[in-house]
């Protein structure tokens, strides 16, 4: 279809997330400015903390309000601000009166829990037109064309062209408006913003105050890597917008896309999302894990229990890839150990900084300094010591009967269910050409290797006890 009117674009835009999770009881916010966002966020805020250990049934005031604003414009940043967004709860020094049990006193808030998807508390509005307040007086105040909000906060920005606009169009909108200052306050919440017309649309990390490079501006592209609403001559005109809207921005992928697949890179200092490849391999690991049947044994004939592998091209983002897979495996609880491992010891270090760099907190990842640090992190019982960044040659050297490890403990530490990750032949491995069309990264969650990876040699074979091997490719 073809929109000759921007406003009936947006329109048929709403109505298509309406019918994918974002349909409020509350319906749509309609021109609010950022004080209507501000208090309706304090409603939210108040339904979901009702309890009488929290606001105890007193409705949060301007006042309470403002120090959650502060806090937000004392972290200025989008890395900061995805922190404070997964980081669940808000502390607030309570000031009404009516609140006796609390008045003076700091309460804590529950903002957000990513793992409610489309259930608990979660509430998924969509403000259409907000306007935002200029910085300066000097400048007109603007407004954007759609905003979602999840429990309140305003986490994506939508700016739409009608047909035959260039969406760089859109793109250089957004970087217009935050040149201006006009992601303020509460504003300072995107993650992440879009920029679409009915037949191209990509979505990208808020920048911050840093550039607008297009190499992470990302088009969406379904499980075969075939991009969707991304300009193709052939799809002019067939609502491919559609279809992009429908898988990105759904529920529950829009709320999974804030809490897990945006990563603050503190190495430097950039909000980073994932792209479409990296969503579906991390899945595939994830899924492969989580259906393993830990208790049941080693079915006869087999070198060990099934897994499966990635297969990755240069620039890719293996170790971004990686990441992800173990922290979801990790905070999941699907494995109660996630070891990554390294075929040499400069790359264990390099891995091991680049893995805290991504976490939520740097001592969620552990190296190991030497053989008896990894077998002493392997029988501990502290969720710290969770995900293990490790070699290949000191995993190799954790054997029965040394130090008082046994054969079962050598493999299966306290009784607990191991997974496997790894980049061994990270620079060395190659692969035979294929007429076939490839993504950037094959994956494959079963463990019958893509034909791809068949061909690929290593510099030594995978270990015969991983769950998932991760072998990339230069």
């Amino acid at each position: 279809m073809i929109f000759e009117c921007e406003a009936d674009f947006e329109e048929a835009l709403i109505a298509v997330l309406k019918q994918h999770g974002w349909d409020d009881a509350g319906g749509v916010l309609k021109y609010p400015t950022e004080d209507d966002l501000i208090q309706n966020w304090a409603d939210i805020l108040y339904q979901n903390n009702i309890g009488k250990d929290r606001l105890d049934g007193c409705p949060l005031t301007p006042g309470e309000m403002a120090q959650v604003i502060e806090q937000i414009e004392m972290l200025k940043t989008p890395l900061a601000l995805n922190s404070f967004i997964n980081g669940k709860t808000v502390s607030i020094k309570r000031d009404n009166p009516d609140d006796k049990a609390h008045l003076g006193k700091e309460v804590s808030l529950k903002i957000y829990d990513r793992h409610e998807i489309a259930a608990g508390q979660s509430r998924y509005q969509i403000a259409q037109q907000p306007r935002y307040r200029a910085k300066s007086k000097l400048l007109n105040s603007r407004r954007g064309d759609v905003c979602l909000l999840i429990n309140g906060m305003p986490v994506i920005h939508i700016e739409l062209k009608r047909s035959g606009v260039p969406v760089s169009q859109a793109v250089h909108q957004i970087e217009k408006y935050a040149h201006e200052g006009i992601f303020t306050g509460l504003f300072r919440l995107v993650q992440v913003f879009v920029a679409m017309n009915p037949d191209d649309a990509v979505y990208f990390a808020n920048p911050g105050t840093g550039a607008f490079n297009p190499s992470y501006q990302f088009h969406w592209a379904d499980l075969n890597n075939e991009p969707m609403c991304a300009n193709l001559p052939e799809k002019q005109g067939c609502d491919e917008w559609k279809r992009f809207a429908s898988r990105l921005l759904s529920i529950p992928m829009a709320h999974q896309l804030i809490g897990f697949y945006t990563i603050a890179d503190t190495s430097d200092g950039a909000l980073k999302v994932l792209r479409s490849y990296q969503y579906y391999a991390v899945n595939a690991i994830a899924d492969r894990v989580r259906t393993c049947r830990w208790d049941e044994p080693v079915p006869t004939g087999t070198p060990g229990r099934l897994g499966g592998y990635i297969w990755h091209t240069t620039g890719s983002g293996k170790t971004m890839t990686s990441f992800k897979a173990a922290q979801l495996i990790a905070s999941s609880k699907d494995a109660d150990k996630v070891l990554f491992l390294m075929d040499r010891i400069e790359l264990g270090t390099q891995s091991l900084d680049e893995y805290r760099a991504f976490a939520d907190d740097a001592d969620d990842v552990q190296g190991t300094e030497n053989t008896s640090v990894l077998r002493a992190k392997l029988k501990s019982t502290d969720p710290k010591n969770a995900l293990i960044v490790t070699s290949i040659q000191k995993m190799s050297r954790v054997k029965a009967g040394e130090g008082g490890i046994t054969q079962a403990t050598a493999w299966h530490p306290n009784g607990w269910s191991l997974s496997w990750t790894s980049a061994i032949a990270r620079r060395s491995a190659t692969c035979s050409t294929t007429s076939r069309r490839v993504s950037p990264m094959q994956c494959s969650s079963v463990s019958p290797a893509h034909p791809l990876s068949r061909r690929t040699k290593r510099r030594a074979a995978p270990p015969r006890w991983c769950l998932a091997i991760a072998c990339t490719a230069t």
